[in-house]
This record gives C-alpha cells, sequence and structure tokens, in this order.
C-alpha cells in the first residue's frame, strides 16, 4: 500500500500535534471503506444459530436477559455474576437484544458484527489521530478486523463480552489520546484544566465501563503509560512519576476490578480448575502461548474454539520459548530510542495478555483466540511500523508495501470468511475442534452436546466415550453419557454413569436428580421397589441443595408409584408454587386428587380446575391429559361433560397412534355412563396412563 513520503517525518512530541499532509484518499472515506468492508465480511454470521457452549447461560438459558431491559433485571446484573465473571454492562447489551430480537439468534450476531466493525475503525481513528499515519494505521485496523482468530470473538454471542469491552477500550485510547495532547500543549501541567477535564473524565468513564464489560481490560493504565513512551512522547516533558500519578484513578480502578474478578473466580471454583496443576507447568504453558499466538496472528491455521491443555510442555519447548521472548525484548529495549514504535507495540502485546495467559489459570482451556483480541493490536503496531522503518531506504518502498499489505489482507479474508463457516452451528463448530486438535475430550463431550440436541443418540454416545477415553475423570462427559444412553432406552448403563459422575464429583446436583429420574423408571420397568427407593433417596439429598420444581415432580412421581399418594400430593405441590405451569405437576395432582382410594384426599373441584389448566397449556393436543380432566369431570360429578371430555381424549389417542391410552378411556368411558367417577385401587402401585405427562429430558 503506497505511503505518502512525507510522512516519513519523526513522530510528534508531546508539544506538538502529529505532522501530516492531506492524504490522497480522505480520512473519513478510508474509515468507513474499513467499517463496510469488515461488516460485508462478517455479514453471514446473521445466518448462523447459537451454540451449545456458554450461549445458553448468557442469552438462551437466561430468564433475567430473555426478559429484557427492566429495572429488576437491572438490578440482577449489577449484583449477579455469569460464568464466573462480574459483567453488568455486557448483560444489559444481551438483555437490549432480547428486548428488540426476542431469541432470533440474527439479531444477536448482528450487534457483535456492528460492534467488531465499529472497533475496526476505531483502531484506524486511535492510531491516525496519534501518529498521524495515515495508511500504516489502516492497514493495522484492517488486520485487526479481518484476522480469522477474531472470528471467535464476533461469532460467538457469548464473547460479546470482547467486542463491547473493545470497544469501550479504544474509545478510552482517543480520549486519553485528546487529553494528553491538551495538557501537553501549553506549559505541561500547568495549562487551563477546562482544555483536556473533560476528555480526561470521558477516558475514565470509558474504562470503567469496559472493566463492567470485560475485565481483561484491567492492563489498559500500562497500555496508557506505553502511549505516553511513543507516540505522545510525554517523557520528554514529565517524569515516570508524574504520568504515573494521573493514572491513580485508572489504577484504582483496574486493582478494584481484579480483586473483584478473583474473587467471585474463586468462589465459583473456576480458579486453578485444570487438576494437579503447578506453578512451573503454569509459567512454561504460559511463554509457549505467547508463541503460539505470534505464530497464530501471524500464519492463522487450525484455529479452533477449545485448545486443550497439554499438561506439561517439553522443557526444551518451553526454554526456547522464554529464550525468544526474553531475548526479543531486550533486544528492543536496547533499540527503544531508535524504534519506539516497535517496542511499544511488542510490550502492548506481552501486557495485555498477562491478565489470560495462564500464571493464574481459570478454565481448562491452554490458550483462546478471543484472547488475541486487542492484544494484537500491539503485534499489528511492531510488525507494521518495524516492516515500514525496515525497508524506509528502498527505492521502491511505497509498492513493496502495497504488495505485501494487499497479498496480507486478501489471505485474511479469505481465511476470516471460511473460518466463519465453522461457526454456523454447534455440530459443525466443534466437529472442526476434534479435526485440528490433538486429545479435545472437552470438544468431543460438546460435540456429543450437539448431537443429543439432534436426537442423534448413537452417535453423541460415541463422542461422549471418545472424550471419557481421553480424560476417564471428565465428570460432565460421564454425565451427559448417562443423558444419552437414557435416552436410547439403555436405562442400566445411565445408571452407571450418572453414579461414576456422582464419584467424581460428590456434589453433582443434576446426576442426583437424572439418577433419581433413571431409578425409577427402571423401577416403574421392573416393578423394582428398592429402586424406587434409592431414587426417593437421591430427590431428598437434590432437594437440599437444590430448590428445582423438576426435582419435586420426579419426587411426586416415585412416591405415587409406590402408592404413596399423599406425601407425592405435596411434592406436586411444592413444584407448582415453583412454577405453576408445570404440565407434569399438574397433570398428576389432578389425577391424584380425581382418582385418589382416599376419599380424604379427593377434591373434584380443584382437580378440574388443574386439568382444565394443563390442558390450555398444551392446546388440548395430549391425550394423557385431556383423560385426566375426564376423570376430574366425573369426580366433580359433571358426568356430561365428562364423558364428551373421554371421548375427546380417545380420538386425540387415535390420532396420535397410542392405543393404550384410547383403550384406557373408552373403559373409563363406560363408568362415566354409569354415573361414577374412577378411582384408583387401593394400596396398589398407580399404572394408569395418567403417569407423568411430562418427563422433561434430563
Amino acid at each position: 500500500m503506497h505511503q505518502p513520503v512525507t510522512q516519513s517525518k519523526p513522530a510528534p512530541t508531546s508539544a506538538t500535534a502529529p505532522t501530516t499532509v492531506r492524504p490522497r484518499f480522505p480520512v473519513w472515506l478510508l474509515a468507513a471503506l474499513l467499517g463496510l468492508v469488515t461488516l460485508a465480511l462478517y455479514w453471514p454470521a446473521t445466518h448462523h444459530d447459537f451454540v451449545n457452549y456458554d450461549d445458553s447461560a448468557y442469552v438462551t438459558g437466561n430468564p433475567h436477559v430473555q426478559q429484557g431491559l427492566t429495572w429488576d433485571n437491572l438490578g440482577w446484573a449489577l449484583v449477579s455474576t455469569v460464568r464466573s465473571n462480574w459483567l453488568p454492562i455486557t448483560m444489559l447489551s444481551h438483555m437490549l437484544d432480547c428486548q428488540l430480537f426476542g431469541l432470533k439468534p440474527w439479531g444477536h450476531h448482528l450487534t457483535s458484527v456492528l460492534l467488531h466493525a465499529l472497533n475496526t475503525v476505531l483502531v484506524f481513528l486511535f492510531l491516525r489521530n496519534l501518529t498521524g499515519a495515515v495508511w500504516r494505521s489502516a492497514l493495522v485496523a484492517a488486520l485487526f478486523g479481518w484476522h480469522p482468530m477474531h472470528v471467535e470473538s464476533v461469532a460467538w454471542v457469548a464473547e460479546r463480552k470482547d467486542v463491547l469491552s473493545g470497544c469501550l477500550g479504544l474509545l478510552t485510547l482517543i480520549f486519553y489520546g485528546r487529553y494528553a495532547r491538551k495538557r501537553s500543549s501549553v506549559n505541561a501541567l500547568t495549562n487551563d484544566a477546562r482544555n483536556w477535564t473533560l476528555d480526561y473524565g470521558m477516558a475514565l468513564l470509558c474504562f470503567a465501563l469496559g472493566l463492567m464489560s470485560k475485565p481483561m481490560l484491567v492492563t489498559w493504565p500500562f497500555v496508557l503509560l506505553l502511549l505516553d513512551y511513543w507516540p505522545l512522547q510525554r517523557l520528554k516533558v514529565l517524569t515516570v512519576w508524574q504520568l504515573v500519578r494521573e493514572k491513580v484513578p485508572f489504577f484504582a480502578l483496574a486493582g478494584l476490578s481484579c480483586v473483584v474478578t478473583y474473587t467471585v473466580q474463586q468462589q465459583a471454583g473456576a480458579v486453578q480448575t485444570v487438576e494437579g496443576l503447578p506453578v512451573g507447568a503454569r509459567v512454561g504453558n504460559a511463554l509457549i502461548s505467547y508463541c503460539r499466538y505470534v505464530e497464530k496472528l501471524c500464519w492463522p491455521t487450525h484455529l479452533a474454539v477449545f485448545y486443550p491443555y497439554p499438561g506439561a510442555w517439553p522443557l526444551a519447548e518451553v526454554l526456547v520459548a522464554g529464550g525468544l521472548i526474553l531475548g526479543l525484548t531486550v533486544l528492543l529495549f536496547m533499540q527503544g530510542r531508535r524504534y519506539p514504535f516497535m517496542l511499544m507495540g511488542w510490550l502492548w502485546f506481552l501486557g495485555t495478555l498477562v491478565p489470560v495467559i495462564g500464571l493464574v489459570q481459570v478454565g481448562e482451556q491452554a490458550m483462546a483466540d478471543r484472547y488475541s483480541y486487542l492484544p494484537s493490536v500491539g503485534l499489528f503496531i511492531f510488525l507494521i511500523w518495524g516492516a515500514y522503518e525496515l525497508i524506509q531506504h528502498w527505492r521502491y518502498r511505497g509498492l513493496a508495501l502495497s504488495l505485501a499489505g494487499s497479498a496480507a489482507l486478501l489471505v485474511c479474508l479469505a481465511l476470516t470468511r471460511q473460518q466463519l463457516g465453522y461457526w454456523r452451528d454447534s455440530e459443525t463448530l466443534f466437529r472442526h475442534a476434534t479435526a485440528v486438535t490433538k486429545n479435545n475430550c472437552v470438544a468431543y463431550k460438546t460435540l456429543g452436546d450437539a448431537l443429543v440436541s439432534e436426537d442423534q443418540f448413537a452417535a453423541a454416545i460415541r463422542q461422549y466415550r471418545e472424550a471419557i477415553r481421553l480424560q476417564p475423570r471428565y465428570a460432565d462427559a460421564h454425565y451427559n453419557l448417562g443423558i444419552a444412553l437414557g435416552m436410547s432406552g439403555e436405562l442400566d448403563e445411565a445408571i452407571r454413569q450418572y453414579e461414576e459422575a456422582i464419584r467424581l464429583k460428590p456434589d453433582y446436583i443434576a446426576a442426583k436428580h437424572n439418577l433419581g429420574i433413571a431409578l425409577a423408571m427402571l423401577g416403574s420397568t421392573l416393578a423394582d421397589r428398592s429402586s424406587f427407593d434409592v431414587a426417593i433417596e437421591n430427590y431428598r439429598e437434590t432437594i437440599q441443595n437444590s430448590n428445582d420444581p423438576e426435582t419435586y415432580f420426579y419426587l411426586g412421581v416415585a412416591l405415587g408409584q409406590l402408592g404413596r399418594t399423599r406425601e407425592a400430593i405435596v411434592q406436586y405441590r411444592e413444584a407448582l408454587q415453583l412454577n405453576p405451569d408445570h404440565v407434569g405437576a399438574l397433570n398428576n395432582l389432578a389425577w391424584a386428587l380425581a382418582t385418589s382410594p382416599d376419599a380424604a384426599l379427593r377434591n373434584g373441584a380443584e382437580a378440574v380446575r388443574l386439568a382444565e389448566h394443563a390442558c390450555q397449556l398444551t392446546q388440548d393436543q395430549e391425550p394423557v391429559l385431556t383423560g385426566t380432566l375426564a376423570a376430574a369431570y366425573a369426580e366433580a360429578g359433571r358426568f356430561p361433560e365428562a364423558m364428551a371430555t373421554a371421548q375427546k381424549a380417545m380420538q386425540i389417542a387415535t390420532a396420535a397412534g397410542q392405543s393404550e391410552v384410547a383403550a384406557k378411556n373408552r373403559q373409563l368411558l363406560e363408568l362415566y355412563r354409569a354415573g361414577k367417577p374412577y378411582h384408583e385401587p387401593p394400596a396398589v402401585v398407580s399404572s394408569s396412563v395418567q403417569k407423568p405427562a411430562q418427563h422433561s429430558k434430563p
């Protein structure tokens, strides 16, 4: 890309504005083109689905977010954490999306794409304003906007925090640059405060909001100091202490964010989740990861949503990585006076990766593409300004830069569009991850989850077994394998997997809940009282740790199967207290109140109310529920309605191919014609067609 010769002048001092000439290409048009090309590049993301990797926690399974912007949800966002992070601004952005688009994924993706396009423009404006170098700034911005390593931050709805915090972080730098130039324009620290106070305040505000979007911005005060070094060159008129002192509010906010982040992650058990990971291993992985980030930013291949932790890297590789990093850093310090931009860019890259480099290990990943989002700007400055300086005296340097830059950008555009395609749905994303990484038990497990959601249980079981082969102590894989086996009717094996998950993680509430379901289903199949007893014990233990309506419901089912109707009724009422629209609890409670052999438990009027509500919720399309309503009408003495409803239940059941349900209602219809309600035989485990109507998937 052609660079005007007149822009090879020395970088400006802090006392002067950047030396610029009017470019042949208007700056506003160049900024617009950068934004529009980025928008067009990522537009296919608006046709993508949500993925089954954290999107549920942030959006699709988060009731507060789905309700949109309300005062109650604002309060929730300010005091709650999601995935071990306090991110109130990010959560409010998700709420706004739900307010505007509901759960239509295109709208959520569109917001992230627009933010990334804006960030691309902000990178350009930030560098151009501080350096005056239009084309070099544009090239850095284009690499930032079009690099395939940034697909993860943009195409993953759960990573809204990356593009949002990136936007606020870049605005912080822009306002700080304005402040620093105004503050230094007249007599350094003695000029009129009205000239710079607003810009300083805006920089501080954007920084605070950025930290509340993603705490990775905690290194931003150091980035401000790097800008003082280059390109602002404020060290020529101010001491280091003066520069640090003016940033005390920024350091205070960063320190507070560090405390909050570490506290919530430690309480949530997210810190040091890689079992048996000593300090030496973390340091080794950090050194290797720095080199891997450089490699993937320069040669972006085999990108994946999850990079498994290798355990321990070979000592020779760790020493080579450490030597390269230390050697280059020392060399750049030695040449800092001559190449300040290279030292500044390299330190930006190293420093902004510190919170996520793994010295304090959070999660199971060795590294992540998303972590390179803002650090890459520093490396791109290092490369582009360094390349320009190295060919400063070439006769055809403009042509060389244009050809090399154009080639790099074309490669980035092609690879980014390809990488973007892998994010269209969960199955595609994790099949790609298993193909480009080794020993990736998380990818196999999450691919299994995607296949389960598509009812491909046999294929899912294979993925879960591979995940367990790679990591036998992977409790979540055992648990989800149990789900897939249960869905396939292999209850005995499902029970063994749930039990193994509980052995590996004794406080695994969901596994205990599903173990109870599986035992109850097995007991129902085998008429095995002991299985019901074990299931009931699991449910009661689960209730002590989790106030979940499903647990109360299934506990009621198990008690009902043993003929303990009075106790079952109590559990159904507890479930409805937590979820008044729980169809299964409505149905089973109505059936018990209408057909219990104990006259003291029967209540026809309440049974009618409950059964009518269940039928309304399902639009009268469930023959079991319609049959329960018929029994309730009969208990209430409303026999004409009981007969009509029983006939309707027969018709629905016949149309749905449920011959057993149709036959049962045909028998009950004869009772109603005779003016008699139906009551279960005393002291017999219930086996009526009105068993649990809504077995939710484990």
